[in-house]
């Protein structure tokens, strides 16, 4: 599904744990780290999508996480030339990027409740907690900005108190990888 203007829906999913650190994960196969993701089918809602995303990336059902906020509309990243598929997309307008809904989670479960490995295809094989501004500094560049918009429009919702300061955050990669299979 895509829209007028070349972009798809999509749901991003900031999950954060009871210190407030974020999920991050690393996708199947690559030194690529990223929050959970997918697109939105035509019959869900954003919340609905989000729940399925959830379950299927990460392992983790509705009543295991309190959602703490999302952005109030579509948040728009462009793909890079190389990565647009002029061919895969068929009748309609070529895809460009997406358009996203982030959701900002609390996770309520132990960190054993997490399952990457719930699909055929897993999204991530590896994960780890980071501190809230690290993503700025890991992900892929083209989404850089989509990131920094959601984490700042979010972060009230998690640091109601003031929302940590950016600058000299970046303290290189966490040691702790939580492996998601064998």
């Amino acid at each position: 599904m895509i829209d007028h203007d070349g972009f798809r829906p999509n749901v991003g999913i900031i999950l954060s744990n009871q210190d407030r650190r974020l999920f991050w994960g690393r996708r199947v196969g690559q030194n690529a780290w990223q929050f959970p993701q997918g697109g939105i089918n035509p019959d869900e809602t954003p919340e609905q999508a989000m729940f399925r995303e959830l379950e299927e990336e990460v392992g983790l059902r509705e009543q295991q996480v309190t959602i703490l906020g999302c952005t109030r509309g579509w948040l728009r990243y462009h793909l890079p030339k190389r990565y647009i598929r002029r061919h895969y997309c068929g009748p309609g307008p070529t895809c460009i990027g997406q358009k996203q809904v982030w959701f900002m989670l609390r996770v309520d479960c132990d960190e054993d409740a997490f399952c990457l490995d719930r699909t055929d295809k897993p999204e991530f094989d590896a994960w780890r907690w980071v501190r809230y501004w690290q993503p700025l500094y890991e992900v892929v560049y083209f989404k850089r900005h989509v990131y920094q918009q959601a984490l700042e429009e979010l972060a009230p919702a998690l640091y109601p108190e003031g929302v940590p300061d950016r600058r000299h955050v970046y303290a290189g990669p966490s040691r702790l990888l939580r492996q998601g299979y064998p």
